[in-house]
């Protein structure tokens, strides 16, 4: 993988939902924080060239503490959030300096992604553009109206749930982001924005267990999963 690769790590959430009293990237995952086991997996794939940091106002500083801390070396830049995720990602992508052929968005909160997941990611866009980490969904999916009434059923067949990492070639993503803010579209995804353009995306496989730290019981879960791990490398 010749091409030029930048990480962005989007960790301006607030996560209201963990009832903490920091930021939920600060939190202790195996005696470290999330963020960190999150930004060392991206540091030592070899594909990665880059990353760059996307964090919450005044929290700048904790960051660069902990980048030097832990010794995050491909660590090229920490910048300030924007109101929504997808304001983030764009200040994120802004910061990139020289040329830059794949851009892989990765959520601080997904502590749990392995080198393979990343690499797998970054072959599919290289391959078509545009690609996306998903799991076929497990549970029934009904559509809700007013009331609590169930409209309708989709087709579980059908239904992949999007995780991240997600990746693009630099250009394709830059021309998703800009329509889009020009557009005042927001996306639920970065995905979303290139398919709106008509663009292909690439979805990759990913695992369950590449959750998203967003409730306590995540941090349970992900603990767990982490302690496994540990104790098969050991």
């Amino acid at each position: 993988m010749a091409d030029k690769c930048v990480a962005i790590i989007p960790a301006a959430g607030q996560g209201k939902r963990m009832n903490a009293s920091v930021n939920k990237q600060f939190l202790s995952l195996q005696g470290m924080p999330v963020i960190v086991h999150t930004l060392r997996v991206f540091d030592e794939c070899a594909a990665v060239d880059e990353i760059i940091l996307v964090a919450a106002a005044g929290e700048e500083h904790l960051y660069r503490k902990l980048i030097t801390e832990y010794e995050i070396r491909k660590l090229t830049g920490i910048v300030t959030g924007g109101r929504e995720r997808q304001d983030s990602v764009y200040n994120g992508v802004l910061s990139i300096r020289g040329d830059c052929e794949i851009v892989i968005i990765h959520d601080g909160a997904r502590p749990l992604i392995t080198q393979d997941l990343i690499l797998k990611t970054i072959a599919a866009a290289q391959e078509t553009g545009a690609a996306v980490v998903c799991v076929p969904v497990k549970d029934t999916i009904k559509v809700v109206g007013e009331n609590q009434r169930v409209k309708k059923t989709l087709d579980r067949q059908l239904l992949w749930q999007a995780q991240t990492p997600q990746a693009f070639r630099y250009g394709i993503f830059i021309e998703a982001i800009e329509s889009a803010r020009a557009d005042r579209f927001m996306g639920t995804d970065d995905t979303s924005l290139v398919e709106r353009l008509g663009g292909d995306v690439k979805v990759v496989l990913g695992s369950y267990e590449n959750l998203k730290i967003t409730t306590p019981e995540d941090l349970i879960l992900a603990e767990a999963i982490m302690a496994r791990r540990n104790k098969q490398c050991g």
